[in-house]
Formats: C-alpha cells, sequence, structure tokens
C-alpha cells in the first residue's frame, strides 16, 4: 500500500520504519523543508542516532505530494497539531481514506479525544475511517527491534484489522481492542502521571512514593474514564497500565524527563526547551481538569500538577497538599 505519513519526529520515523519494513510505501511529510532536506540527505533521525531508514521510505515537506494516489493516512503530529493539519489534509480532498492516528492527548478546547477532534471535523459521529494505534512504545525501542506488544482500535472493525495488518511485525505485536475511547484516554492520561512521576524522583524521593503516584494516578484515570465512556478493563490493560508503566518508569519518556527538570527548578517554558520535542502531557493536563471539574470528578494528582505547571505551585509544597489530604478507604 502507499501509506502518507504525517510528522517525521521521533515515533513517526519509527513507526514508518515497521511500515516499510513490511513493503509498503512510505511518503513521510514534515512541515519544515529543512528537516526534510536533512531526512533526505542522511535518511536518519538526528534523535535516533545509528538507524537508517528502510529504502520504502521517501521524505518530502509538501503535504499534496505526501496525500496524491495514499491508501492510508497515518499521522504522529501533535494534539494542538491535529486541527491545523487535517484542515490541509482535508482541503486537498483527502477525505474518503482511512486515518491512523498515533498521537496521544486530548484537546484543550473542547475536551475532545483525538478520533472524537476528527470525527467532528468530517461531519460524522465516530467516523468508520478513524482509527488508533496506542500502547506502551518508545521510539527508541522499537527502533531497535526490541520486544513491544500495543493495541489497535477504531470504530470499524475492518479497519482495526488493517491496523492490525499493516504494523504487525516480528519485534512489534498489534493486539485489536474494540474500546476505541478507552484505548485513547489511556493513551493521553499516563502522561500527567508520568510528569508527575518525573517530578517525584528529581525531589529525590523513592519507589514507594512512585508506587503510590502511578496506582492513585491509575484510579484517577479509571474514575475520569467515565467522562469519554470508557470501558474500564481497556485501562487494566496495554492501552492503559501497560502505557503507564512505561511513560513513569523510564528515563526515555519526555513527560517523566519534563517532570524532573520542573523538580530540579527549571521553568516549563525551558524544560521544553531543553527537551526540545512535545510534551502532550503539559497540553493534556489542562483539559482533563476541565473534564474533572465539569463533572465535579476529584483528580488531585492531575490538579498538583495542573497547579505546578499554569500556576507556579513548588513541587515540594504540591506533595504537602496531596499528604495532607484526608485518607478515605481505597475503592478500585
Amino acid at each position: 500500500m502507499k501509506i502518507a505519513y504525517l510528522g517525521a519526529g521521533t515515533w513517526g520515523f519509527a513507526l514508518a520504519s515497521i511500515l516499510a519494513e513490511n513493503g509498503h510505501t512510505v511518503l513521510q511529510w514534515t512541515r519544515s523543508p529543512e528537516f526534510c532536506k536533512e531526512l533526505i540527505e542522511k535518511r536518519a533521525h538526528p534523535k535516533l542516532l545509528g538507524f537508517t531508514a528502510p529504502q520504502g521510505i521517501h521524505f518530502t515537506h509538501d503535504l499534496k505530494e505526501a496525500l496524491d494516489g495514499a491508501d492510508v493516512i497515518v499521522e504522529s503530529v501533535t494534539t494542538k497539531g491535529i486541527r491545523p493539519v487535517f484542515e490541509k489534509v482535508f482541503a486537498h480532498g483527502a477525505c474518503d481514506i482511512p486515518i491512523i492516528l498515533t498521537s496521544k492527548g486530548i484537546e484543550q478546547e473542547t475536551g475532545f479525544l483525538i478520533p472524537e477532534i476528527l470525527s467532528q471535523m468530517l461531519k460524522q459521529d465516530k467516523s468508520p475511517r478513524i482509527g488508533s494505534l496506542s500502547g506502551p512504545s518508545h521510539a527508541e525501542e522499537v527502533i531497535k527491534r526490541l520486544p513491544t506488544s500495543v493495541v489497535c482500535s477504531a470504530y470499524n472493525s475492518e479497519l482495526t484489522t488493517l491496523i492490525q495488518d499493516l504494523f504487525t511485525a516480528p519485534s512489534f505485536r498489534v493486539y485489536p481492542n474494540s474500546d476505541m475511547n478507552g484505548v485513547n484516554f489511556g493513551g493521553a492520561m499516563k502522561n500527567i502521571m508520568a510528569i508527575a512521576c518525573g517530578m517525584s524522583d528529581g525531589l529525590g524521593f523513592g519507589d514507594n512514593t512512585k508506587a503510590a503516584l502511578m496506582t492513585r494516578g491509575l484510579h484517577e484515570i479509571r474514575k475520569l474514564s467515565s467522562t469519554k465512556d470508557c470501558q474500564m478493563e481497556t485501562l487494566n490493560g496495554l492501552a492503559g497500565l501497560g502505557d503507564l508503566c512505561v511513560t513513569c518508569l523510564s528515563k526515555l519518556s519526555r513527560n517523566y524527563r519534563f517532570g524532573r527538570l520542573l523538580a530540579e527548578d527549571y521553568s516549563p517554558e525551558d524544560a521544553l526547551r531543553a527537551i526540545g520535542m512535545a510534551v502532550e502531557g503539559m497540553y493534556t493536563c489542562k483539559a482533563a481538569l476541565h473534564l474533572a471539574r465539569k463533572d465535579d470528578i476529584a483528580v488531585p494528582i492531575t490538579e498538583a500538577t495542573y497547579s505546578i505547571i499554569y500556576e507556579g505551585l513548588n513541587p515540594r509544597e504540591a506533595v504537602k497538599k496531596l499528604l495532607q489530604r484526608a485518607i478515605k478507604e481505597e475503592h478500585l
């Protein structure tokens, strides 16, 4: 198949490599002409040193060129960039081919998950053209072909099967899951908890603290998932607990690193510059807190993370506030 791949970050580069090695032709689009030129000349990503793009990948900064004749669109942009990018995609007439989403986030202005954003743009309810790939997967490990398991989902079961067929590889297992909202919600929310865990480590706290943050964080995710009609079981699987673990426990996670830098007295802006890539948890945190307040759902870890990022609360003060909360019986 010919695949238009939108986005050439590390995650996009790693997934495009899998698609090309599976025999597909990938035209990978980046908005930057300078970066496109570098990719064409070096056939390597500057943040994934030592790995060369397979021959089946071609690079372009011309969106129309990427879309012409494509059988499938795959995106790896940012949640904030979804609307502006797909406004251009649809303006080029690419309105009738499958779209596979790999970004993870919640839109601030609407509280929409990414599939909901595109369904709205297509003027459809749960568009059968939209599917997702999510789960515990660092680009740096996928590109090395280390064993990885993820999930795919779609509003249309035939598209779920297509995604599984496109991406499954010897070291990359793709499990189907019919809960589209749950798959996307788990992938979005775990980034907030990873920021909190990064701050915990940056403050010098131990494994006990991080275990508590992850467990109570999963509890928050499960509670808030009711606002999106997710299935609780999904959040116990790869797209929920699995993604939470890999993002909270690894220094490869940019959300974890962002939190750690905040604990080391970096401002959010300086931390972003130091990482040099999008930090989806920073964006999603505002949207998640809005959802929680709208339905009067207590999300103390999300709220503390928001206060640190957007209101200047000192991370140590945030920990004190969390520890001073009234203790209630644990309900899972």
